[in-house]
Formats: structure tokens, C-alpha cells, sequence
């Protein structure tokens, strides 16, 4: 009966994808699938969803009403689009102070997230410290067009309040914005490296099963 505890991000930039879904649709997906499997193997079942600026615990329990409570959260944060844009780059390391808080030593973490933020210095001193007693596992959810930038031609953009255009012709633009996104994943695995993290990388073009068997095989665990 080990304690299970999904960290699902729903912070605005989880509210994006270009294929099958958003990132933060992709999170929620995993953390179904992760949280039934776990309670299906005898484990206690929890979690804490946040968005940046709140966030709700659900207190680990082998119970399929404590499961279905953490989906019914996810669910309520993956309807709200969170439009509080003065979080800021702490809100990432605010949330693992708050892992910290209510987790066991022994449990087991999953963190669905970008990790954006991840790479301030308090994110860092909290992670160490939820790596010193506990079993986490990155889980760090993505989207194709975050790695690759459309073809040459004029592109609309928004932020859910303004817009503008990008313009997306020149090929330089188009190696420097790849190579800042494989920069951002490179730093990520070394750093979840150095505490002993692993680190699933999840997609919003792959179907959330299929990983979790790539990684788990038949039973994700």
C-alpha cells in the first residue's frame, strides 16, 4: 500500500497543442491512467493539481472514491483556463513546496507538467529534497509545434488576449527555435540526472496508453 501521489499541471501554458490535444488535456489523460493502474496494484491513490495560482490536494488512500475525487479536480482545472499571468516563474517551485508538504517519505511522485520554471534555484532545492525521500518520476508532457516552428509563411498567434503575427520564412528563425527547445530539455535531463529522476517524455501526437506501455509494458506502475 504504497502512497501514489499524480502532480498535474494546469498552468495557462499547458493550454496548448497543435495535434490530438493540450498539454494539459495530455496531463490529465497520463494521470488517469497512471492513477487507476496504481490503485489497481494495491496502492494508496493522490494528488495536487495547480494552475499557478491555486492549487487542491487530495490526500493519498486505497480507495476508488479518492481516485475518482483527483479525476473530478483535474477534470474542474482542465475546464478553467487559468488567465492569472502574474505567477510567474516561482509558481513551478510553490507547487513542490507544497508537494512537500503533504507528501510521505516512501511514496511514489509522478509530476505530469512542461516544466516551465523547473530550472529556478528553488525549484531545484525542492526537488532535491522530494528526490531524498521519495520515488519521482518526470513526466514531461510537450507538443510538436514547440519543437518545430510551421514552414515559411505568415502564422497568427495569441496568447488569449492579444495577437499577432510570426513570421516563420527564415530558416535561422527556424534552427534557433528548435535548438532553444532541445537546450530546455537537455538542461531538464541533467538536471532530473543528477537526482536520480527519470524522465518519461510524453506528446501530444502519441496516445497517452501507448507511452505508458513503451515504458511500463502492459501494466504502468
Amino acid at each position: 500500500e504504497r502512497p501514489v501521489l499524480l502532480v498535474v499541471d494546469q498552468r495557462q501554458g499547458m493550454f496548448f497543442g497543435s495535434s490530438h490535444c493540450n498539454k494539459s488535456v495530455l496531463a490529465a489523460q497520463l494521470a488517469r491512467l497512471l492513477s487507476w493502474s496504481a490503485l489497481d496494484g494495491g496502492d494508496k491513490v493522490g494528488g495536487l493539481v495547480f494552475d499557478g495560482s491555486q492549487h487542491r490536494e487530495i490526500r493519498p488512500r486505497r480507495s476508488r472514491r479518492t481516485v475518482m475525487a483527483l479525476l473530478s479536480e483535474i477534470h474542474h482545472y482542465n475546464l478553467a483556463l487559468p488567465l492569472d499571468k502574474t505567477a510567474g516563474a516561482e509558481a513551478f517551485a510553490n507547487m513542490l513546496a507544497n508537494l512537500r508538504r503533504i507528501v510521505r517519505p516512501g511514496s511514489s511522485v509522478y509530476i505530469l507538467s512542461d516544466f516551465q520554471g523547473a530550472e529556478t534555484e528553488n525549484a531545484k532545492k525542492h526537488l532535491y529534497q522530494l528526490a531524498q525521500h521519495t520515488e519521482v518520476t518526470a513526466v514531461a508532457c510537450s507538443d510538436p509545434m514547440e519543437k518545430t516552428l510551421p514552414r515559411a509563411g505568415q502564422n497568427a498567434v495569441t496568447d488569449g488576449s492579444s495577437r499577432s503575427e510570426l513570421n516563420t520564412s527564415s530558416r535561422l528563425v527556424r534552427q534557433q527555435y528548435r535548438d532553444s527547445f532541445d537546450a530546455r530539455q537537455v538542461q531538464l535531463r541533467q538536471m532530473t540526472g543528477r537526482l536520480g529522476i527519470p524522465v518519461l517524455e510524453a506528446s501530444t501526437d502519441q496516445p497517452p496508453f501507448s507511452l505508458l506501455q513503451t515504458y511500463y509494458g502492459n501494466a504502468p506502475r
